[in-house]
């Protein structure tokens, strides 16, 4: 798929312009984490002409589209291939220390789910892939072929919140053991002989074992956390850290790390004496996640599941 085709509709983007908000009249630095085709960035680089993006994917399709979609603003655009994970490190090769502005976009975004050979979808045949980063050694197809019953029950059950785990797992087992895992086809087939018919109105179990294994595969979560610890040591005082999230684990930590950021003593209720150190770093800014209205999910039926969380440095 050529850059050109890779096109992907940012999600709530006039909120994430709304609340990632600069100074026009001086330089700003933006680093987004995920920064996918460009299309949030795109949107903030043209209402600030003096921003400066620092654009991060593991993906270099992604890069690829971002460079085209990027280039009324080359001159201050700057795209490397990495984890947002790394975003302190990668910000530092470039010489920045302190950034006005951090956006993170997190999960699959549509070109990746609408690519076959990806991986990434249950609705079209193709390889068990699902590496945000294709340079990686593990695939979802390794995964499932190596990975240990319990392990996989453990993933099954945290990451897709499937009730029956254990079932599925040790089904997975017995189906590796006649014939390797190979194709998303397998896998769906794995979920059909233990979750059976989804029921109306609730999504679609081979969406939840996708995405467990797509969250195991690529070590999302863990990234996550590095990722907000790092950033907020990157944001300058008054920037802001902007999250979109797609599901409730993601949304959690999210929402969890910023009302822990935003408190200034996290010691066990009861002590008399603040024994934990801890200071506030954030100020809240949005106290509810801003969801997508009507409009824009009949636009995009997947932003119905995104979820903005937006955060001040103190």
């Amino acid at each position: 798929m050529s850059a050109v085709e890779f096109k992907h509709i940012p999600v709530l983007g006039q909120a994430v312009v709304e609340h990632l908000t600069f100074d026009a009249s001086h330089p700003a630095r933006l680093i987004d984490g995920t920064v996918g085709g460009g299309g949030h960035s795109a949107m903030l680089l043209a209402k600030y002409p003096k921003l400066e993006l620092l654009g991060i994917d593991r993906d270099s399709m992604a890069l690829d589209a971002a460079a085209e979609n990027l280039k009324f603003a080359a001159e201050r655009v700057m795209l490397v291939r990495g984890n947002y994970a790394e975003l302190a490190a990668l910000a530092v090769e470039h010489n920045w220390d302190q950034v006005d502005g951090i956006l993170l976009d997190i999960g699959v975004s549509s070109p990746q789910l609408d690519i076959p050979e990806r991986g990434f979808s249950w609705r079209s045949d193709g390889a068990l892939d699902m590496r945000m980063d294709q340079r990686a050694e593990l695939t979802a197809g390794r995964w499932l072929n190596r990975t240990s019953e319990a392990e996989m029950e453990r993933v099954f059950r945290e990451y897709g919140e499937i009730n029956k785990s254990r079932a599925l797992a040790k089904k997975a087992c017995e189906m590796r053991a006649e014939k390797p895992f190979a194709r998303t086809g397998d896998l769906v087939k794995l979920t059909d002989a233990v979750l059976g018919k989804s029921r109306p109105g609730k999504l679609p179990h081979p969406t939840l074992v996708f995405q467990a294994v797509r969250i195991a595969v690529n070590d999302e979560l863990k990234q996550l956390e590095t990722g907000l610890n790092t950033g907020v040591q990157m944001l300058a005082s008054g920037g802001r850290m902007a999250v979109i999230s797609f599901h409730s684990l993601e949304d959690r930590i999210v929402k969890n790390f910023f009302r822990r950021e935003s408190t200034q003593c996290v010691c066990p209720p009861g002590l008399p004496v603040c024994c934990c150190g801890h200071e506030a770093a954030l100020r809240i800014v949005t106290r509810h996640a801003v969801t997508a209205d009507a409009e824009e999910v009949a636009a995009n039926s997947r932003s119905a599941c995104a979820k903005l969380r937006v955060a001040e440095k103190i």
